[in-house]
């Protein structure tokens, strides 16, 4: 089931640094919103924020909240992996499991998380797959290794397992920044699918894809060298590209500085 996502008041720290300040927004279900910027404004950083990766990185640590529906995903008692299998993960280079088949890879999830038959195995694997537009062309070789599938289906074949658990939201680091341009429209015809399944929030460098693929977009900067990354305005899509209420996200937007 699908999950909005409120966040207020949220700055993250590597130590002593302050990555991004006092950010708050909110994401809607069954839609995709897309964080642009130039590189270093902590649009990646916030991401991870959201299903508390941010906090495995040395040092990382977070003040504000996160509400996914009712639940504060940084309240005392709320365990970090049970947040991770809420709001799933993929990351801007392919990283399928080398030493797996492509059934294990998107079986992993599944089975940290229970006990399966065979067939419910099966049955998830094989949903997950057609879920991610890849079924077609791996049914035939499900025990091979998944390293051994091309960088566009590498990238399929993460989105199915980062599904296969049924997340609420599903996170996307720069999917397609790895990939050649037939494979990017692949995963990009492929997000628009899965939101009407997943609340869906996507870190991209190319404007042109947050566009295409999203229904509103936030964007991102910085005050200045050494500065946090803050949020400087989000909207709907069509408006951030043809009327942003800010000069600064109209420089970016036009190739002013970026």
């Amino acid at each position: 089931m699908a999950k909005r996502i409120d966040v207020s008041g949220l700055t993250a720290y590597y130590g002593t640094h302050k990555a991004i300040e006092d950010i708050s927004m909110t994401v809607e279900p069954r839609s995709v919103t897309a964080f642009i910027g130039p590189s270093g404004c902590g649009k990646s950083t916030f991401l991870r924020t959201l299903n508390r990766m941010h906090e495995v990185t040395p040092g990382g640590r977070v003040e504000g909240k996160v509400m996914l529906d009712d639940e504060n995903l940084y309240g005392s008692g709320v365990d970090p992996v049970s947040v991770r299998r809420t709001v799933g993960m993929v990351f801007q280079r392919p990283n399928p499991f080398p030493t797996m088949s492509i059934f294990e890879n998107v079986a992993a999830g599944l089975k940290l998380n229970g006990s399966y038959r065979k067939s419910e195995l099966e049955a998830i694997v094989e949903k997950s797959l057609k879920g991610a537009n890849l079924w077609n062309e791996v049914k035939d070789r499900l025990n091979k290794p998944g390293a051994g599938l091309s960088g566009g289906q590498q990238q399929r074949l993460c989105i199915a397992r980062a599904i296969a658990v049924e997340p609420d939201v599903l996170l996307m680091d720069e999917p397609c920044s790895a990939l050649d341009p037939i494979s990017t429209l692949a995963i990009e015809d492929l997000i628009g699918e899965l939101k009407e399944r997943f609340t869906i929030v996507i870190v991209t460098h190319n404007m042109q894809q947050a566009a295409r693929v999203s229904d509103r977009t936030a964007f991102f900067n910085l005050a200045g060298v050494g500065q946090p990354g803050k949020l400087i305005e989000i909207d709907e899509t069509e408006r951030i590209f043809s009327n942003p209420s800010v000069q600064a996200t109209e420089d970016y937007i036009s190739g002013r500085f970026g």
